[in-house]
């Protein structure tokens, strides 16, 4: 048999493999957050945005949901605005929220949605704040016992997803940057994977997929050695419920524990799925969503087995797992 007829046989195998995963989500809507080195290193960038479109072929309906915090630190940096972090949170100022809003909205989703069209006319950018999308409060951090003002730091407390629902109804890919409104008239930063996760809910998704910069959550983590990278040689947990998640919530990183929170807080809601995927690896999105063994780690509802074919990993001696921080 030729090479050439061999090459072809393994494409025929691979697309043969998506098949029964292509059936199962077919009018899926899918949550993507999208965040992390997947959005800052060009190939990745490029990879995400046709495996986004290709997702959009095969009959699914993805939603875009975006941070940007390397671009908005960047940008802060430039014009010397003073920026930190309390528990994981970044500080938001009115000057820093104006920069905030400027980065993701103006630049972070344009890049995003400019990528995606590139493809052909499917994504639209919108802001939580568009249509009332994204209603948020002030949100307060407590240290050593003491309530921390924080800025404009917003929890998401309502979401009103039909501007989303008509785009997905008219087959374009909405792109949604993490700022909402307030109703005391006020602009508020919203964390990305929390975001996500309140319109993975309020869609009724089939799935939340939150990308970050770590494979998933490790069985007995250790923290790196010089020169190693986070997790190496360690396996990662598969498949873990609500449950067990909500019990190794506080041994998380503080990277982590958004990302983790936001899966819990989705399949807690409803979504009968949520994965949290290595960015940095080519086509993550089309690995999960079509291969019999998916990549990263899932987390399901407390009810029953998963049925993604996937074998659930032990976790052994607790979970902890380092992660980036939006």
């Amino acid at each position: 048999m030729s090479v050439r007829r061999n090459g072809a046989l393994d494409k025929a195998h691979t697309l043969i493999e998506a098949l029964p995963w292509l059936a199962r989500f077919h009018g899926a809507t899918v949550v993507i957050k999208y965040g992390g080195n997947a959005m800052t290193e060009e190939h990745l960038r490029a990879k995400f945005a046709a495996d986004v479109v290709f997702l959009r072929y095969a009959g699914l309906r993805p939603v875009i949901v975006h941070g940007g915090g390397p671009q908005i630190q960047s940008h802060l940096d430039l014009l010397g605005i003073d920026s930190h972090f309390v528990s994981g949170l970044r500080v938001t100022t009115p000057e820093a929220m104006q920069v905030v809003r400027m980065v993701l909205v103006g630049q972070v989703n344009r890049d995003v949605v400019g990528l995606i069209n590139g493809h052909g006319p499917f994504a639209v950018g919108m802001s939580g704040e568009d249509a009332h999308l994204f209603t948020a409060e002030r949100k307060h951090v407590t240290v050593d016992g003491v309530k921390v003002d924080i800025g404009q730091v917003g929890e998401i407390v309502r979401v009103e997803a039909g501007a989303v629902q008509a785009l997905l109804d008219d087959g374009r890919i909405p792109v949604v940057s993490s700022v909402a409104r307030g109703d005391d008239g006020g602009i508020y930063n919203v964390n990305a994977d929390t975001a996500a996760a309140a319109l993975a809910v309020a869609l009724k998704a089939s799935k939340l997929i939150v990308l970050t910069d770590v494979e998933g959550l490790y069985a007995d983590w250790q923290p790196p050695g010089e020169g190693e990278e986070p997790g190496s040689g360690l396996e990662v947990v598969s498949r873990i419920t609500a449950s067990e998640l909500a019990a190794l919530l506080p041994s998380l990183s503080s990277g982590m524990v958004p990302k983790m929170e936001a899966c819990l807080t989705a399949v807690r809601g409803g979504v009968p799925q949520a994965h949290v995927l290595d960015g940095r690896v080519p086509h993550a999105l089309l690995l999960e969503v079509f291969t019999d063994e998916g990549i990263g780690t899932m987390v399901e509802p407390d009810a029953g087995p998963g049925t993604d074919g996937r074998s659930p990993v032990k976790v052994a001696n607790g979970v902890v797992s380092g992660g980036d921080a939006r």
